[in-house]
């Protein structure tokens, strides 16, 4: 997969070794069992239950290589250090027009902008990072330049 750093939170990395675990002690069973059942039903080649149930086997297995690979290079965010610079971890205040938004700055797997969480590999993220209070951001959207002004660095 990839080689590089995953920036996660601890509360993501706890939500994801639990989800890791579920599939791995509950759904792959799950799925088993209804392999199991899907073929004492006959022809495998006309058998609609175990095609979905093979098919939903080979997604379990795939999310669990994807998570294994996400925590192999999981990087925790810890709270930002240093409160002058914006870094994965910040949270921030801006000034966008005449609303104030408060962002966290977190991983990619972590990213929620509804609940403004935004991912450092998004283009909002990285035009944010390195950052200090007072800094005028200027990003590309379709509509032309938009800015914003970082008003605090919590």
């Amino acid at each position: 997969m990839n080689n590089q750093n995953t920036f996660i939170t601890k509360e993501g990395l706890a939500k994801i070794k639990k989800e890791l675990n579920d599939l791995k002690d509950v759904k792959r069973r799950d799925i088993a069992e209804r392999i199991r059942e899907a073929k004492e039903l006959g022809d495998l080649s006309e058998n609609a239950e175990y095609t979905e149930a093979k098919n939903d086997q080979s997604f379990i297995e795939g999310r669990i290589l994807e998570i294994e690979s996400i925590l192999k290079s999981a990087t925790i965010i810890k709270e930002a250090s240093s409160k002058g610079q914006i870094e994965v971890g910040s949270k921030i205040k801006i000034q966008d027009g005449k609303e104030t938004k408060s962002y966290f700055i977190v991983g990619s797997n972590e990213a929620d902008p509804a609940q403004g969480k935004i991912s450092n590999e998004s283009p909002l993220g990285q035009a944010f990072l390195g950052k200090k209070k007072g800094d005028i951001v200027e990003i590309k959207v379709p509509q032309g330049t938009k800015k914003f002004e970082i008003i605090a660095i919590i």
